[in-house]
């Protein structure tokens, strides 16, 4: 009987044990590998975990890390040599898509206003001060020509200063150019903490607080402290910084008319009234300019403090123009009206207009600066302020604080002596207070008199006017219809007036050799709130300045008062 055939073993039993022990061997050095790793319990346990309590979880999970790795192996995009993931185009084709491409601006074309008031703005030639070099095409064929600079708020005369310039190049090679880091890691260093200290010292009170840019000072300071369901009463006249600021916070606001007293406190109490039994309790604040921005004009101090006190607000007061330049010493505001700098919450100024530096800063208690150091966004997320700025800073305060060279008395003579020629051009209307060094000149309305004109022939005169507006043409009704939405007081359209201001500011250029500058202003937040009446009028913004004689400025004011006299002569009553 046959035997039957029986296939060999595929290994001897030598063979599978000598394999089984290698895989245990391998097995377990990587396994002591795996244990090295940094973590690799923390990842066992999950792993045993999860396939113990849900085998799906861990077989989904190794199937979306196999589909990741695969995703970021295979690039759609990669090129292969039959280029079959590209879309294949004939020359025509390409031809036809290269000229059907027509791209979108950048931004809109100017309009001809725009071309011609960007044609107005003059080049000025080497370092600011108050005698500059500038060029103009249409000015004396364009060649440099030395001119009164009344257009930068250089009102210490410290643009080009020889001792900050030089306090400042020393800094540079001492500390480099800039702070690389915010104030709250390695930002901070020790220039930083004095000027924080002279701000502080300077002002009377218990702190300060720096920050880098002058225009975020503000719009970071007011979310810093007031949050949604907050209240805040604010001045219809204040600037777009502060405007930035108050839409940060998210707030509930009320706008009050003008520097007017008795509408805040109307404000003030309609407020307390609503939210008397509301709860919880809202933070309130009160924000202002000391000096305003927009028209020159100065805010009653003691009688902020009276109505602060009177309702349970807080006070925010930006002094961007008023520090350095109103007070015997140049405290602002306070010293200006007798007012411990206590009283006010919160001090907000810049270093970027009379200190001729960079950056702003926040006077208060120590609480308020503190909250700030962790709560001011444009501090906590900005870097720090560069050092050679810093010193320079600290310096200017010390000649201002110290009346070096009698530079604030210099700057409230050159106020008054151009004040006491502009006051008497009846064509003119300056709504700023008269120990501002910041001068904003309008178009004066027919309607508006001056007080120089007598009453009678003012009388008469408006009379004459109205009987010749009795039957209007088609574009004065357009430009009357334009002008009532914005300023009904006023005879003229702001585009109107704007064209006035613009000729006023060529003539004087031409023939007096003085720089003047148009009031800049961005649109309002709440322009339908905000750019209402005399607030709407467009303005010539004048900078007094300490680095020019009485006579000069007298010689200047006369220049204005001719160029005046020339293009708004046939508006004179």
């Amino acid at each position: 009987m046959a035997t039957p055939l029986t296939a060999p073993p595929l290994t001897s039993p030598r063979t599978s044990d000598a394999l089984t022990t290698t895989l245990l061997s391998l097995s377990s050095s990587l396994s002591s590998a795996f244990e090295k790793i940094p973590g690799s319990p923390i990842l066992t346990r999950y792993i045993a975990s999860s396939y113990q309590n849900d085998p799906f979880r861990s077989l989904l999970e190794l199937f979306l890390l196999a589909f990741a790795i695969r995703t970021v192996l295979q690039s759609r995009t990669r090129a292969s040599a039959s280029g079959s993931n590209f879309v294949k185009l004939d020359d025509k084709e390409i031809d036809d898509l290269v000229s059907e491409f027509n791209p979108l601006p950048l931004c809109e074309p100017l309009t001809a206003s725009e071309e011609q008031s960007l044609a107005a703005v003059p080049t000025i030639i080497g370092g600011n001060s108050p005698h500059p070099k500038i060029s103009l095409p249409h000015v004396h064929g364009g060649k440099p020509r030395e001119v009164v600079n009344l257009a930068s708020y250089n009102f210490a005369d410290l643009a080009g200063d020889e001792r900050v310039k030089e306090a400042a190049i020393k800094t540079l090679r001492t500390y480099g150019v800039g702070s690389c880091s915010p104030p709250g890691f390695y930002g901070t260093i020790d220039v930083h903490m004095a000027l924080e200290s002279d701000i502080a010292r300077l002002l009377g009170t218990e702190a300060a607080i720096i920050y880098s840019q002058g225009f975020s000072t503000i719009s970071s300071v007011i979310p810093a402290f007031s949050k949604r369901g907050d209240i805040i009463v604010a001045d219809k006249g204040v600037n777009f910084a502060i405007q930035k600021g108050i839409a940060i916070s998210r707030s509930t606001v009320r706008y009050y008319d003008h520097n007017d007293m008795s509408s805040l406190e109307a404000t003030l109490k309609s407020v307390v009234q609503q939210y008397r039994r509301k709860k919880p309790l809202t933070r309130r604040f009160i924000i202002t300019e000391g000096l305003f921005e927009n028209d020159g004009q100065i805010s009653n101090l003691k009688r902020l403090i009276e109505l602060k006190r009177k309702y349970k607000f807080r006070l925010i007061l930006d002094e961007g123009l008023s520090f350095g330049t109103l007070g015997r010493t140049g405290r602002g505001l306070t010293e200006l009206h007798d007012v411990p700098a206590s009283e006010v919450d919160m001090i907000v100024g810049s270093m970027a207009n009379t200190l001729g530096s960079a950056g702003g800063f926040c006077a208060g208690s120590n609480e308020v600066v503190f909250h700030q150091r962790i709560n001011g966004p444009a501090f906590v997320y900005s870097a720090a302020l560069p050092a050679m700025l810093a010193v320079a800073a600290s310096i200017a305060i010390a000649k201002i604080s110290r009346n070096d060279d009698d530079v604030l008395t210099r700057l409230r003579e050159n106020t008054r002596a151009l004040r006491a020629v502009l006051d008497k051009v009846e064509t003119l209307y300056i709504p700023s207070d008269a120990e501002s060094p910041v001068i904003h000149l309008q178009v004066r309305a027919k309607g508006h008199r001056h007080p120089d004109t007598p009453q009678g022939k003012f009388d008469a005169a408006a009379s004459s006017s109205s009987s010749s507006a009795m039957v209007p043409t088609n574009s004065s009704a357009a430009d009357g219809e334009s002008r009532n939405l914005l300023d009904p007081h006023h005879d003229l359209s702001p585009t109107a007036q704007l064209a006035l201001l613009q000729s006023i500011l060529d003539e004087a250029l031409e023939s007096g050799h003085v720089m003047l500058s148009l009031r800049k202003k961005l649109p309002s937040i709440k322009a339908e709130v905000l750019e209402r009446g005399v607030l709407a009028r467009p303005s010539i913004r004048i900078a007094v300045t300490a680095g020019l004689s009485r006579k000069e400025v007298e010689k200047a004011g006369q220049a204005i008062k001719a160029a005046c006299g020339k293009v708004l002569g046939k508006r004179r009553v």
